[in-house]
């Protein structure tokens, strides 16, 4: 049986230190990610715990807690919390909750959650400000596009400095067009398995977000194809990831 003491150091994993404000002066911003990969005949309970758990966080307005939450298919959940540096990962978030809710029937929680997952990953990201294109202002949650895809493109150490490249040359392609499709590009960082680019486009639904394509597409045309091409040809390898954003499920502090 694990301790109480065990329980609250694994689960700062999962939901993660304060998620400061994305504009700064730096280019790079950085997040701790956990990602749960639930099983499929357990997400309807996983769920239910985890919105008791955010329901106990408002409750008693846990200041040193504030995530974003995203589902990917595959029945994979993803925490996201910005972290200042790896130092932050000691920060004790749960201790007031502990002394609010009881230590026993936060643990009980937490051990309802643990049975509906088998699989779970930790690991840094970056967000690149140089690279992301958001000409009205960086956010990861646009107001009304929960609907997300996620592009990661994976990379070799002999090549990131030409994929760099490209995608700065696609940026500036989409911005000299005018494009309505905003996007921000996410590097690997510390724990993920092997290193890329992740890109997020944000969609109010799936027609939403192909009707857009096709527009962007026809917009950038034949010069877009092209860099395009050169940038897929230079990958180790490309994965498409169907994702949304789930506001029921994050928490932010009321002050």
């Amino acid at each position: 049986m694990k301790t109480l003491k065990k329980t609250i150091l694994t689960t700062v994993l999962i939901l993660l230190l304060p998620l400061a404000g994305i504009a700064q002066e730096s280019s790079m911003k950085s997040f701790w990610v956990h990602e749960d990969v639930v099983k499929p005949s357990m997400v309807m309970e996983y769920e239910t715990v985890c919105k008791e758990l955010v329901s106990n966080m408002k409750k008693y307005n846990i200041t040193e807690a504030n995530f974003i939450v995203s589902t990917i298919s595959g029945s994979r959940y993803l925490y996201v919390g910005g972290i200042s540096n790896m130092a932050d990962l000691d920060k004790k978030v749960f201790s007031t909750l502990a002394e609010k809710m009881g230590g026993d029937a936060m643990s009980d929680l937490f051990k309802r959650m643990d049975k509906c997952y088998d699989i779970e990953h930790d690991y840094v990201i970056h967000l690149d400000s140089d690279l992301s294109y958001m000409p009205s202002g960086m956010t990861q949650t646009p107001e009304g596009k929960n609907y997300r895809k996620f592009h990661y493109l994976y990379i070799t150490p002999e090549n990131r400095d030409l994929v760099k490249e490209k995608m700065k040359a696609i940026k500036a392609l989409w911005a000299s067009k005018n494009s309505k499709v905003d996007y921000r590009v996410y590097k690997s960082g510390f724990g993920t398995k092997g290193e890329f680019y992740m890109v997020a486009v944000a969609a109010k639904d799936a027609v939403d977000y192909a009707i857009s394509a096709k527009e962007n597409q026809d917009l950038l045309g034949q010069e877009g194809e092209k860099i395009m091409g050169e940038l897929y040809k230079n990958l180790l390898r490309y994965e498409e990831h169907v994702g949304e954003m789930r506001p029921d499920m994050a928490y932010s502090p009321s002050n």
